[in-house]
């Protein structure tokens, strides 16, 4: 039976706001390695671009909201380009802190290289985007995937490698 306010689709708004967190970090994070180089900037796209393929070739595809709307909006990006696979495996996926690296590399590197630029040569703007970054990567995603994703998705229902990680309760 389904928990009552799992979404089935979820709303525009949500996909929205889920979404624009990421870019914000993203801008952000390519602002700031701007100010090193454009060559920094072109690796850290790459890297984004690289993530984001993994994501969707390889979890996406065996996730409940396949061809749906998701939180993210992924699973329907993801049915356009890449075949479906196997529901039964999402829930047998393993996560540990180890693969959630690439998802903390992508605000930490340009903050950390923001702190350098701040070493170098101390201004507000640059000071100001690193909080921003270092507030969107942590509190941004938390309550995204807190608040709006995580606690009305039916991919719970049949299990979810991530909430297994980061859920307290379920550790214990």
């Amino acid at each position: 039976m389904s928990e009552p306010g799992c979404n089935e689709h979820y709303p525009t708004v949500i996909v929205v706001i889920s979404n624009l967190v990421s870019l914000l970090i993203y801008g952000i994070g390519a602002f700031i390695l701007y100010r090193f180089s454009l060559i920094w900037v072109i690796c850290y796209v790459l890297f984004i671009l690289l993530f984001e393929f993994r994501l969707l070739s390889r979890h996406c595809v065996d996730c409940y909201y396949y061809g749906k709307t998701c939180a993210f909006g992924k699973g329907y990006l993801s049915s356009l380009f890449f075949q479906r696979g196997k529901p039964e495996q999402f829930s047998q996926k393993k996560i540990t802190w180890k693969d959630i690296v690439p998802d903390f590399l992508i605000f930490t590197v340009p903050v950390l290289a923001g702190i350098l630029l701040l070493i170098q040569e101390f201004t507000w703007i640059v000071l100001i985007l690193i909080i921003a970054l270092f507030l969107l990567g942590f509190l941004g995603n938390a309550l995204v995937r807190g608040q709006l994703a995580c606690r009305f998705c039916k991919q719970r229902e049949s299990g979810c490698p991530a909430e297994q990680l980061f859920d307290k309760t379920k550790n214990k």
